[in-house]
């Protein structure tokens, strides 16, 4: 019986370290290797009347600064569970939480106007008719090359975790550029815009059954087995 393959873990922290340790919680050999820096980025609170602030991941609420204060009297709707936590530890009230990406919540907004905090890299959205979204940016994620370490992790067979569009991207492009071989790599991804962006080429490419990181997680402990 072969031995399982290893799991690598790329997104940025704190969520890298959360995924991390319920990976191995679950008994798969995880390894830790961050491609993204978040960082906050200036920007000035907009004034306004807004039914609510759209809110598709936690790094708003983590580094959005003091400008946060000024839009604390409106609700949040919230991406999914992690981001209404951040928002609730920010002190905003949650009106809305969702578990399949922000689209499918847009499509149930009532008319009106809504604020959206995003990062730099973010999912286009189309509101329904009289809907109206001003979007304002505040964090960016900046990319890491491939450490050498994760460089060699990967000349054996591997499965990768992707969270993110942008992740999907850049893992690809890094693989291309240091001459990766991609036929060594599955993928385990959390939505099917993610396998999209990854392309082709992959030893295997799966996708999760819901947004979210215990779903991605159980895909990839079958993965990690099956393989």
């Amino acid at each position: 019986m072969t031995a399982p393959l290893p799991l690598v873990v790329i997104r940025p922290e704190p969520g890298n370290a959360a995924t991390l340790a319920a990976a191995r919680n679950r008994g798969l050999s995880a390894h830790r290797y961050p491609m993204f820096d978040v960082v906050p980025i200036a920007w000035k609170a907009p004034s306004g009347c807004f039914a609510a602030i759209l809110a598709g991941s936690a790094n708003v609420f983590r580094h959005g600064g003091p400008q946060l204060d000024e839009l604390r009297p409106i609700p949040v709707i919230a991406v999914g569970a992690t981001t209404a936590e951040a928002a609730r530890n920010a002190g905003f009230t949650v009106k809305q939480t969702g578990e399949g990406g922000l689209q499918p919540l847009v499509a149930t907004l009532a008319p009106g106007e809504y604020l959206r905090l995003a990062g730099q890299d973010h999912v286009h959205l189309s509101p329904p008719a009289g809907v109206r979204i001003s979007t304002q940016i505040v964090y960016a994620a900046l990319a890491r090359p491939v450490a050498p370490a994760l460089a060699t992790l990967l000349t054996e067979p591997a499965v990768v975790l992707l969270h993110s569009g942008e992740a999907a991207r850049h893992f690809r492009a890094e693989c291309e550029r240091i001459e990766v071989s991609k036929e060594n790599i599955y993928l385990a991804c959390l939505a099917p815009r993610i396998a999209e962006h990854a392309g082709a080429g992959w030893a295997g490419v799966c996708v999760s059954a819901s947004r979210t990181d215990t779903d991605l997680l159980e895909l990839a402990a079958t993965m990690c087995d099956r393989v």
